[in-house]
């Protein structure tokens, strides 16, 4: 029998999480929650989605767009298994206490406290532990990003330390209304930054310390990693480890011609929906190893990475599947992450 799922918000993440759910086999997705008449709800419904809406008051206004409305949030939650909440971030606390009362397993974004789920989740790193519960919360991209990179480390070998600094894109492109526009931001100015908080959420104890800066990009964010490891690998050893870990790409920019976010998104144009990048890709050139301590500059498609985590998350908390491999392998397999860049 499959998962029934539910989105509740239909932006940059719900759309995506939406379209990912749809590919599985063992998953339904009933409908998604759309709380805004706009371009993104006609094309939920050109493309044959059912569109819920928060409340009995948002009804008459998609009714009035000539958009139909297949019943309120509440209507959604009394017919699946999970609510993926993929609303702004602070507005999946509010919703909890519903969600609760409708006895429905929660997937949350990293947009959300810590504290609003049993515990914080990344497929690589601590997919076990979600097995069964009641609610996970996805980590945000850059976090995501960052586990990803430690965690293929520190299955081969302990990793000591990190030192991070994420350059961080300020804004997603369609966010018309954010900045900076001419300025290199710290972001925040006191450090560290939020990331190093919530890598340990997943990695209990890890000692990581994260810098970041916001720059007037909207395409991906760049992150500069420095691992301590507890032993000395070859940089030879450590392309081996990233090249056969799931999830991670490897880019070589003196084959390919690519030094940086902008032709990144470009060769994705020709070969990905929305040109959507859900793979941590690793700048092969970058990886130098100095004794123990191994550097690296990796980028973070901030729209998509998340997603194939999400998916994984609703198959570990309602325990359809308990090996965290075969998960990955059958999400990446149904949108197409088995297949190269390049």
């Amino acid at each position: 029998m499959k998962v029934r799922v539910g989105v509740n918000g239909y932006g940059t993440i719900g759309k995506r999480v939406a379209f990912a759910v749809a590919k599985q086999d063992d998953m339904e997705l009933v409908g998604v929650v759309k709380k805004s008449v706009d371009i993104a709800a006609f094309q939920a419904v050109a493309q044959g989605l059912r569109l819920y809406v928060p409340g009995d008051e948002d009804v008459k206004n998609f009714e009035s767009a000539g958009l139909k409305v297949n019943g309120t949030l509440q209507d959604l939650l009394g017919k699946v298994d999970v609510i993926v909440d993929a609303t702004p971030g602070g507005v999946g606390q509010q919703y909890k206490p519903l969600y609760e009362r409708f006895g429905v397993k929660q997937v949350y974004q990293g947009g959300e406290k810590p504290e609003v789920a049993e515990a914080s989740f990344n497929s690589l790193c601590n997919y076990k532990e979600a097995i069964g519960g009641r609610s996970v919360r996805v980590v945000s991209c850059n976090t995501t990003g960052l586990l990803r990179i430690i965690c293929a480390i520190r299955s081969y070998v302990n990793v000591e330390s990190v030192r991070a600094l994420i350059v961080r894109r300020a804004a997603d492109p369609k966010e018309v209304k954010r900045g900076p526009i001419n300025s290199i931001e710290l972001d925040p100015p006191k450090a560290p930054s939020h990331h190093a908080r919530d890598v340990k959420t997943v990695i209990k104890g890890l000692n990581v310390i994260t810098y970041a800066v916001a720059v007037p990009t909207t395409l991906a964010h760049l992150h500069h990693v420095t691992l301590r490891l507890s032993k000395s690998l070859s940089k030879q050893d450590i392309i081996s480890i990233l090249d056969s870990t799931p999830r991670i790409i490897l880019l070589n920019s003196e084959r390919t011609g690519i030094t940086g976010t902008a032709g990144l998104i470009e060769a994705a144009r020709d070969v990905r929906l929305r040109y959507d990048i859900p793979e941590l890709v690793v700048f092969e050139d970058s990886v130098l190893v100095d004794d123990r301590d191994l550097m690296l500059f990796q980028a973070v498609h901030q729209e998509s990475i998340v997603v194939p985590e999400n998916v994984d998350a609703i198959r570990a908390i309602t325990g359809v599947e308990v090996d965290p491999f075969k998960s990955i392998e059958k999400t990446d397999s149904s949108l197409g992450l088995t297949r190269k860049l390049w």
